[in-house]
C-alpha cells in the first residue's frame, strides 16, 4: 500500500501575509499538499495563489483541485503550469476537471455544453497538456482544439512532467482519469441542474466500491501506478461518532447515519478513531491521499501528524 499523504484545499485570505501564514501553518502541521480550487467566486485565483504559497514554504507541494478546463486553452494552461513548476522548484501537481457550475459559465459568457461534451474537451486538453509538459512539439487536430507545432518554455523541473490529477464523480470522468491521470480524485458528489443541486449517493460505501472497480478496469495494467485521492467534506472531532453522524444525516437526508459513518468523504470520532478509519479505508479501497477543506485543516492536523508517511 502507498504511504498516506494529506492536503488542504485553501480558498481565501485577506492579504499576502495571511495567505503565507496559512501555507506555512499547513507545512508545519505535516500536510504534504496545499491545493486551490477554481471557481468564479470569492476566492483567490489559483495560479497566482499557488505561486505565493510556494514562495512562503520550502517543502509543501502545491496544486489545483481542480482547474476548470473550459476556462483556459490547454496551451496556456501548460505554459502556466510549467512556469509554476520551475518557480516552485518542482512542487506542482496539476489538477484538471470538466467544470460543473452553469452559473459560472453564464457569468463569463461561456456556453455550458452537456457533460459528455465537456468531458470530451477535457480529454483532448489532457493530450495537449501532457505532451507539452513532457517537452514535445505538439501538433494536434481534435474536435475542440487545434495546435500547430508548439513547444512550451520553460520545461518543468519534474520529469517527465508534473503529476496530473483528474477528479470527479461521473463514470465518464473517472474512466478518463483512470486512463490518463497520475492521481484520480474521488469526490462522491454529483451536481445536477447545472450545479444547483448536489446528489450524495456516491458517498455510500457500495458506490465507492463500484467507482474503484471502474477505475481499476479502465486503468488496466497501469492501475498500480495510480494514486487514489478522496476529498473529505467534514471532519468532526468527537467522543460520540454516532451522534455526529445523526446530526449530519439531518443536514444530508439522502444518507443514513450508518452510511455517513462508512463514507470515505466524512471523518468523525476521536483522533485515534479517525486514524483507524483512514487505515481501514486505505485497506478497503486503496485510497492513500486525503484532502480536506480549509475549514477543517486544524481539526484534521492531529490525524495527519499521526499517519503522514505511514
Amino acid at each position: 500500500m502507498r504511504p498516506f499523504r494529506f492536503g488542504v484545499n485553501l480558498r481565501s485570505a485577506g492579504s499576502r501575509a495571511e495567505w503565507a501564514d496559512k501555507a506555512r501553518r499547513l507545512e508545519d502541521q505535516g500536510y504534504a499538499m496545499l491545493s486551490v480550487p477554481d471557481h468564479l467566486a470569492p476566492m483567490l485565483a489559483p495560479m497566482a495563489a499557488l505561486g505565493s504559497a510556494a514562495e512562503s514554504t520550502t517543502r509543501l507541494r502545491i496544486g489545483t483541485m481542480v482547474l476548470n478546463n473550459d476556462f483556459r486553452h490547454p496551451v496556456l494552461m501548460a505554459r502556466e503550469a510549467a512556469a509554476l513548476d520551475v518557480l516552485s522548484d518542482g512542487r506542482l501537481e496539476l489538477g484538471l476537471g470538466a467544470g460543473h457550475m452553469k452559473s459560472e459559465y453564464d457569468e463569463a459568457g461561456l456556453r455550458f455544453d452537456p457533460g459528455e461534451v465537456r468531458v470530451a474537451r477535457l480529454a483532448e486538453a489532457l493530450v495537449v497538456v501532457k505532451r507539452l509538459l513532457e517537452g514535445k512539439p505538439v501538433t494536434f487536430a481534435g474536435d475542440h482544439y487545434h495546435v500547430t507545432d508548439h513547444t512550451i518554455y520553460p520545461r518543468p523541473v519534474q520529469q517527465p512532467r508534473p503529476p496530473i490529477f483528474v477528479g470527479g464523480n461521473a463514470p465518464r470522468v473517472l474512466r478518463l482519469a483512470a486512463r490518463e491521470a497520475d492521481i484520480v480524485g474521488l469526490t462522491g458528489i454529483s451536481f445536477t441542474r447545472g450545479g444547483l443541486e448536489r446528489e450524495l449517493s456516491g458517498f455510500r460505501a457500495a458506490a465507492v466500491d463500484a467507482q474503484v472497480r471502474l477505475v481499476r478496469e479502465a486503468a488496466g495494467d497501469r492501475f498500480d501506478t495510480i494514486e487514489l485521492n478522496a476529498l473529505i467534506q467534514r471532519v468532526v472531532e468527537t467522543d460520540d461518532r454516532r451522534a455526529a453522524a445523526v446530526e449530519l444525516a439531518q443536514q444530508w437526508p439522502q444518507l443514513s447515519a450508518d452510511e455517513i459513518l462508512e463514507s470515505p468523504y466524512i471523518l468523525a470520532g476521536t483522533v485515534e478513531e479517525m486514524a483507524e478509519q483512514l487505515q481501514a479505508r486505505r485497506e478497503r479501497w486503496g485510497i492513500s491521499y486525503f484532502t480536506t477543506q480549509q475549514a477543517y485543516g486544524d481539526a484534521f492536523a492531529p490525524v495527519v501528524a499521526r499517519l503522514a508517511g505511514c
